[in-house]
Parts: structure tokens; C-alpha cells; sequence
């Protein structure tokens, strides 16, 4: 991953595209009769090949700060068991102190966020007044629904600190100088802002850098991520730093047709094959004179007997064979019948004469 990201960003053509923005600034404020104090953030706009799957917030540290000391960073915290309000603010301010941070210019307990600032006014009025929040990680999931969608909207969530830490001093120091950037599932383009305009160009090259090595090393996808690189400030048009090769377009076509979803086609099919096949060998053996087994089907039992009819005594006298000693007998009347000349009369038999 280290070889990609050096590999990732030419200095000398970054440096150029640094100094071209800060030269259109500089000119576009001469001309409209502003001061060359007058400092715009630069962005860097990010263009992936593919829309993430899931949304994602990365963490960046700059090595250069892109704010001002003079900005106004509040800080909410947790309630302290067994204090009041004005006991956890001087609680957090002597922590501070004793840690040797200066960047924070107000702290608000959740306590006083609750109840003071629950009237919409008073929210506008907060959001208005600083230019950063931060707060405690025991609190943050109870914030957003104190705080209303006004400081999301304006991109001015609070950030979540750990107040406990050992190096307390230097995560606020990275937290407050450097900067994030919002990975969102319904699109492909994501921005994060990296320095000032009034910065030098080394400076705002190495926090370009940082920048884009840290969201390639944490970024939660497989395969070519970025797409496109761009550089804008304000006011100005999106100067390209990177571009990435067509050939990438092959590799995340072989890691579409490698989905987890394939094993379950692959075994879907093969069942399908096998029930084929069988159904083949039925109807071979159907074809060869094998009866299909027919299939069960549950028949009502009728209520009443139906009625079964007589056979008539002609069918019986049709359907009755007659046994071969009865043949013999109506052969032997017919014969005596044409010797007598009368059908069906008695014969009589001869007495023996006496000698």
C-alpha cells in the first residue's frame, strides 16, 4: 500500500498546480479590489471509480495546521458526577490548562447545552459564534439530536476527542489543525479541505500528500479506488493533480465477476444440471416401455353405496361358458332328434328279446 501511494501523486506536477491557483488568487484579488490577506481554502475534490457501499468518515492529520490561532474552537463535554455546571467547566478549563492546550476558547457541559440552547434562536446564535466543535466521545451520540440539523448542513459537527487520553494535548492539536473527509454511499465524489491559500506551496504540497496517502491506506474498498484527483479553491476551477490509467477498468471488472454471490450460482447450477440429467433418464425409460408411477391423489369416500345393476339373463347366458361334457350331450339329442323326426322327444329303448 506504502509503493501505491508514493507512486500515487507526482510532487513536481502538484507543486505547479499549487502555484497556478495561488497566481489566479492572487491576480482575481487584485483585480476585484480585495486584500491579498483575504485567504480561500483549497480542497481537494476526489472522484472514485465505483459508489462505496457503505458511508465513511476518515480522520486526516496535516502536517502543516490550515487554521488560524485566532479561530474559535468550543468543546462540549460530559456531566461530572456530584459537580454542578460552572464546577465541570472550571474542572475542564484546569485540564486543559494543565495539559497546555490554548486552541479551545469555550467549554459547554451537556448540562448547559440541554437547557440553555434549546430554543432554536439560541442554536443559530451558537453556530454562528464558532468556528469548530469538538466534543467528549461519551456525549457525541447524544448530540445530534440537541444540536438540530442546522450544524450538519453547514458541515460544523462536532468532532469527537477522547478526554482521557495520555497525550491529550497532541490528538486536539491533530484534530484541530487537521481535517476529514465524508465518504457517502450516494455518490462518487468527495471533498476535504487542506490548507489555506496564503500558505507556501511546499507546505500545501506535503499536505496534499499526506492527505491523499492517508485516505488510500484507510479507504474500506478492494481494488483501484480513485479515480480522479482535483484542486480548487473557493472561486476557481478544479485543477487535475491525478489521473488514474484505463487499465484499472479491467481490474474491477475481473472483482465484479469475483462477487461472494458466484459459489451459489455455481451451486444453483450444477443442481439444475443434475435435475436434467435425471429427467433425461426418465424419459429414456419411459421411451423403453416403463410405466411413469403415477402420482397419489386423495379420492372422496361418497356418503352412499351406489346402486349396482342386475345383469340381464341374456348376458349372463352370453358371458356363462358352457362345459365341454354339455357339448357332447346337445350333439348327441341333435342326432337322434333327425332319426325320430321330432326334436327334443323321448327315445324309447328296446326291451332285449327273451331266448
Amino acid at each position: 500500500m506504502a509503493d501505491q501511494t508514493e507512486s500515487l501523486l507526482d510532487r513536481a506536477q502538484v507543486k505547479k498546480a499549487v502555484q497556478a491557483l495561488q497566481a489566479f488568487l492572487k491576480t482575481k484579488a487584485t483585480e476585484d479590489l480585495l486584500s491579498l490577506n483575504d485567504t480561500q481554502q483549497l480542497t481537494l475534490l476526489f472522484t472514485l471509480w465505483k459508489i462505496p457501499k457503505k458511508a465513511q468518515t476518515i480522520r486526516i492529520p496535516l502536517p502543516h495546521g490550515q487554521r488560524a490561532d485566532t479561530e474559535e474552537v468550543c468543546l462540549f463535554t460530559r456531566d461530572e458526577p456530584n459537580m454542578t455546571s460552572d464546577q465541570t467547566q472550571r474542572f475542564y478549563k484546569r485540564l486543559l490548562e494543565e495539559k497546555g492546550v490554548k486552541n479551545i476558547s469555550e467549554i459547554i457541559p451537556y448540562k448547559v447545552l440541554k437547557t440553555e440552547y434549546k430554543p432554536y434562536e439560541a442554536k443559530r446564535r451558537l453556530l454562528g459564534n464558532f468556528d469548530m466543535f469538538l466534543s467528549d466521545d461519551r456525549v457525541r451520540r447524544l448530540l445530534p439530536s440537541q444540536l438540530g440539523k442546522h450544524f450538519y448542513e453547514r458541515k460544523k459537527e462536532p468532532l469527537s476527542v477522547d478526554l482521557q487520553s495520555k497525550h491529550l494535548a497532541r490528538d486536539l492539536q491533530r484534530v484541530i489543525q487537521g481535517t476529514s473527509l465524508k465518504i457517502s454511499n450516494k455518490g462518487c465524489c468527495c471533498m476535504a479541505r487542506v490548507a489555506l491559500s496564503g500558505m507556501a506551496a511546499d507546505d500545501v504540497t506535503e499536505n496534499i500528500e499526506a492527505a491523499v496517502k492517508t485516505v488510500v491506506e484507510k479507504m474500506q474498498m478492494k481494488g483501484p479506488v480513485i479515480k480522479l484527483i482535483h484542486l480548487k479553491s473557493q472561486t476557481s476551477v478544479a485543477l487535475p493533480i491525478y489521473t488514474s490509467e484505463v487499465n484499472n477498468l479491467t481490474v474491477l471488472e475481473t472483482l465484479k465477476n469475483k462477487k461472494p454471490g458466484d459459489k451459489k450460482m455455481k451451486k444453483t447450477k450444477n443442481k439444475k444440471k443434475v435435475n436434467a440429467v435425471k429427467k433425461d433418464k426418465v424419459e429414456l425409460k419411459i421411451k423403453d416401455g416403463e410405466e411413469e408411477i403415477p402420482q397419489l391423489v386423495p379420492i372422496e369416500t361418497p356418503s352412499k353405496k351406489p346402486k349396482l345393476e342386475k345383469p340381464s339373463k341374456q348376458t349372463q347366458l352370453q358371458k356363462t361358458p358352457k362345459p365341454a361334457g354339455a357339448k357332447k350331450a346337445t350333439k348327441a339329442q341333435s342326432k337322434l332328434a333327425k332319426k325320430t323326426g321330432k326334436t327334443g322327444a323321448k327315445v324309447k329303448r328296446k326291451a332285449p328279446k327273451a331266448k
